[in-house]
């Protein structure tokens, strides 16, 4: 049994092994399944570190489903947190979008604002955790600045002056007045222990507030965030938790096939118009501190008549060059494209997903080497296999194998993988794939 896997603790193997049965992405545990993807890993990472200088990144992540676009973004999000960034995520459907006329581009950032996670809250809601802990860190560098001690009115001015120090800097941003007034009354109404006033606050943070009225009868503020400017926010936001003692932000945003669905051209037009601006923010500086990953299907991004590239502006930024071939990628473009994992490298993860199983439910690994390498020849050796079959399928049905075994302990590995009705359901999955060709998955 592999020494690493097997320390994985129960809680943990639950979760990733109960999700990927689901056929859906565990936010934990992911570092212990991890195979293949060095490359796109290395080449994101190259990104954070831009990130991190004051620089920004704009990445499409592109695979069919169930080819591990949103494992790697979950990977990602995972590693950018260990690094110090602040990560935002959320899935596009019919009520998110980046634009749209009922609040649909709204609906997205009150999502991205929920799902603020941290290293040290990583399920998300970290907000008002990150907002606390960077007015703490302002008072205690106080402290260690002047020698004072808390109540003291003289330490009282320093972190103030620390405070207004901050809020000045976003001032000079696109609607960071308004912000920086905000970030000001939130400080105020934590020294006064005003929770109300704080949680007003919060409520403003993620666009929760829809009429200027109301914003300026509570707060004093004659602004809301709209459909129209929620982007310009995400850029204050990475501004401010950078000066607030984090590296940076990172956005992720899977399921652009959402947008490619889109009945109407000119709603359609209007969401990659969005994109469009995004994307040159982060190339021509306009945006610091701050990444994006969107996840999308090839046919999202290349249908020339529905898709992103529908879009003539987005097309001549995207479009590949012509050196690009599959075995020789340029994984530094904005178009990252997912080959599929190698047999070698399934054969690799469900080694660790055997392990993990045996580790959970307190059994000796009956699945060895052997019986992996005839379940991954079974897996890949249907018809049609080579275009259709994605990790998803095989993690799905390995781990089914596994709970059959665990609960049939007479049952020996080959004498179930070599039935005909193993052949059989295998076969069936490859068809009815390849039939469908449009099922939505999430992995």
């Amino acid at each position: 049994m592999n020494e690493d896997t097997r320390k994985v603790p129960r809680r943990i193997a639950q979760t990733v092994l109960g999700s990927l049965k689901g056929g859906v992405v565990p936010r934990i545990g992911l570092p212990y399944i991890t195979v293949g993807r060095k490359n796109e890993i290395e080449a994101l990472l190259h990104d954070v570190e831009i990130i991190a200088e004051g620089g920004a990144s704009f990445r499409f992540i592109v695979g069919r489903y169930g080819s591990g676009k949103s494992f790697l973004l979950q990977t990602i999000r995972n590693y950018v947190m260990d690094r110090g960034f602040i990560v935002a995520d959320a899935d596009l459907s019919p009520e998110r979008r980046l634009q749209g006329t009922r609040g649909q581009g709204l609906a997205t950032y009150r999502e991205l604002i929920g799902n603020l996670a941290t290293k040290t809250r990583p399920e998300g809601g970290a907000l008002s955790l990150i907002l606390d802990r960077w007015i703490n860190n302002v008072q205690s560098e106080a402290v260690q600045e002047t020698g004072l001690t808390p109540g003291d009115p003289a330490l009282t001015a320093a972190v103030d002056k620390k405070i207004y120090a901050v809020t000045a800097s976003l001032r000079e941003l696109v609607h960071g007045f308004e912000f920086a007034r905000l970030v000001s009354i939130y400080y105020h109404a934590y020294l006064a222990g005003d929770d109300e006033t704080k949680a007003k606050v919060i409520r403003w943070f993620r666009a929760e507030y829809n009429l200027k009225k109301e914003a300026k009868e509570e707060l004093g503020v004659n602004l809301v965030i709209t459909d129209d400017d929620w982007y310009e926010y995400l850029k204050l936001f990475a501004t401010f938790f950078r000066l607030a003692g984090y590296a940076g932000m990172m956005v992720m945003i899977d399921e652009l096939v959402n947008i490619y669905k889109i009945p109407n051209a000119i709603t359609r037009q209007y969401n990659y118009e969005k994109m469009l601006t995004m994307y040159n923010d982060t190339l021509q500086g306009k945006a610091k501190y701050l990444g994006f990953i969107m996840g999308a299907t090839p046919q999202a991004l290349e249908d020339k008549r529905r898709g992103i590239y529908s879009y003539e502006a987005l097309r001549s930024r995207l479009a590949e060059g012509k050196f690009s071939r599959p075995g020789a990628r340029d994984l530094l473009s904005p178009v990252i494209r997912l080959e599929p994992l190698t047999p070698e490298e399934m054969l690799v993860l469900c080694e660790k997903l055997a392990d993990m199983h045996a580790g959970l439910y307190n059994y000796p690994r009956r699945v060895v080497t052997d019986d992996l390498a005839v379940f991954i020849k079974i897996e890949y050796g249907r018809i049609g296999a080579d275009q259709n079959i994605t990790p998803r399928e095989v993690i799905r049905d390995f781990i089914e194998l596994l709970d059959l075994l665990y609960q049939n302990p007479s049952l020996e590995p080959v004498t179930l993988l070599q039935s005909d009705q193993f052949s059989y359901a295998q076969s069936e999955a490859v068809s009815d794939q390849a039939d469908e060709g449009f099922v939505e998955f999430t992995i």
